[in-house]
């Protein structure tokens, strides 16, 4: 028996997951981790599931557009990040290149999600 997840709970599960993950690298190497990996990790998350849950319900309404709506995903995610580590840095953040890395790591760990969660939905869609 197999149990189909929700968008909602993949989501929730890959977040916790990331979160653990976090805790595991500042406890064992805390060189490798900027101090503010928590507001990164909160912003991407927002950011990401919003993204989604808008893909999500614009694909509902219209298949036929799936590829505007993922384009328009991911420049509402470009632009969001880049605004936001251009507000942190103008703020005065410490070492930048360590947050920089540290943001597009888990950055690319949600892109990775999207790109999952969209491969997985192209036979539905497909037919």
């Amino acid at each position: 028996m197999t149990v189909k997840l929700s968008y909602h709970l993949k989501f929730f599960l890959l977040t916790v997951a990331i979160g653990l993950l976090v805790l595991l690298l500042q406890w064992l190497m805390p060189a490798i981790v900027h101090q503010d990996i928590w507001k990164i990790l909160g912003f991407l998350s927002v950011t990401s599931y919003l993204v989604g849950v808008m893909s999500i319900y614009l694909l509902k309404g219209s298949t036929e557009n799936l590829l505007q709506v993922k384009l328009l995903a991911m420049v509402i995610r470009i632009i969001a990040s880049l605004s936001f580590i251009g507000i942190l840095v103008f703020l005065g953040t410490e070492n930048i290149l360590l947050f920089v890395v540290n943001f597009f790591i888990l950055f690319l760990f949600y892109l990775v999600f999207d790109i999952y969660t969209f491969l997985a939905n192209l036979r539905p869609i497909s037919k």
